[in-house]
């Protein structure tokens, strides 16, 4: 067992929590993997409604009695979802633990704070991470420039943006982005962090509600296959590479193009569509360089099984047989 802050904050055996993911982010991914000793997360805006997601935390509840989170991702977007309402559904439904993504967090802290709720904000920087915690956030999760999703504009690899968000704050920090087994786990917690947070990696996985092309494109793929979309309009993501993100990257070649010009090709319910029907190549696949590390797709607690079973031996055997 490798007990640290995080796992006594959140109640869970293992130092390791489940991404929120857009589509993903759902009743039998977060059940799945609170049941094997980690931190489930469910993601609110996965749901069309705040009722939607009461109805998903009661449904998570009877498929888990373990801790599971829920991520709320505030986006500026033309229609703007009723994040209050969708902030007091986890409230009401008696969730422990929230993962936080937004640039203002101080209404949204202060709501979670005042009932209870544990809270992990996501960072791309030390800075942010910094201003986080004088915020009132409980843990941060620190996305290294490995990650899906958005890794924020400084490109800076977990190699360093961890030790440095370490050295920063005093609160515990889970490293995000490129960690997909063992060995990632025990070099998160060599450079400071006190657990993981893994989302591509968990897409590959049995419970994961997508469908098995998309989970056979991960592992076929490797480190390389990715694209960083949105540079230009300073809001940089990185997905999978596949018909749609080789278009949209060749329009994005030039700097000048407009997001208009690539509107239709990106919009999420694509995204969704290819993540339900198996059509690789019907939208934009989020997913991080671990790709490359990723090599079946096991059920969920065989994958913890199998990253604590490799940490402890790493701990135990090579890394004390080195020290001696």
């Amino acid at each position: 067992m490798i007990k640290t802050r995080i796992t006594d904050m959140l109640g869970i055996d293992h130092p390791v929590v489940c991404g929120g993911m857009m589509w993903v982010g759902r009743a039998e991914l977060a059940s799945a993997v609170s049941n094997a000793g980690g931190l489930g997360m469910l993601t609110a805006l996965t749901q069309a409604t705040p009722e939607d997601l009461r109805d998903e935390i009661e449904r998570c509840k009877t498929m888990t009695d373990r801790p599971f989170g829920v991520n709320l991702t505030i986006l500026h977007s033309i229609v703007p979802r009723p994040y209050e309402e969708y902030r007091q559904a986890i409230i009401e439904g008696g969730v422990k633990a929230v993962e936080t993504v937004c640039a203002k967090p101080q209404e949204h802290f202060d709501a979670f704070k005042a009932h209870g709720v544990t809270i992990i904000h996501k960072c791309t920087s030390a800075r942010h991470a910094l201003t986080a915690e004088r915020l009132g956030a409980d843990i941060i999760s620190i996305d290294g420039f490995e990650c899906a999703g958005h890794p924020g504009e400084d490109d800076v690899p977990g190699l360093v943006l961890i030790p440095a968000t370490v050295d920063k704050v005093k609160i515990p920090v889970i490293a995000s982005g490129g960690i997909g087994d063992g060995r990632g786990l025990v070099a998160a917690l060599a450079l400071g962090a006190e657990g993981v947070n893994m989302g591509t990696r968990f897409c590959a996985t049995v419970e994961a509600p997508i469908h098995d092309n998309i989970k056979q494109l991960l592992v076929s793929n490797s480190e390389r296959d990715t694209h960083l979309l949105y540079r230009q309009f300073r809001n940089t993501g990185r997905v999978v590479k596949n018909k749609v993100s080789d278009t949209v990257a060749g329009i994005l070649k030039n700097p000048d193009a407009k997001f208009e010009e690539i509107a239709d090709l990106v919009k999420g319910t694509l995204n969704r569509e290819g993540l339900e029907s198996g059509d690789i190549d019907v939208g934009l696949i989020w997913g991080g360089q671990v790709q490359g590390l990723i090599h079946d797709v096991p059920t969920c607690e065989a994958l913890l099984r199998r990253i604590m079973d490799e940490a402890t031996a790493i701990v135990d055997s090579r890394l004390r047989t080195m020290a001696t």
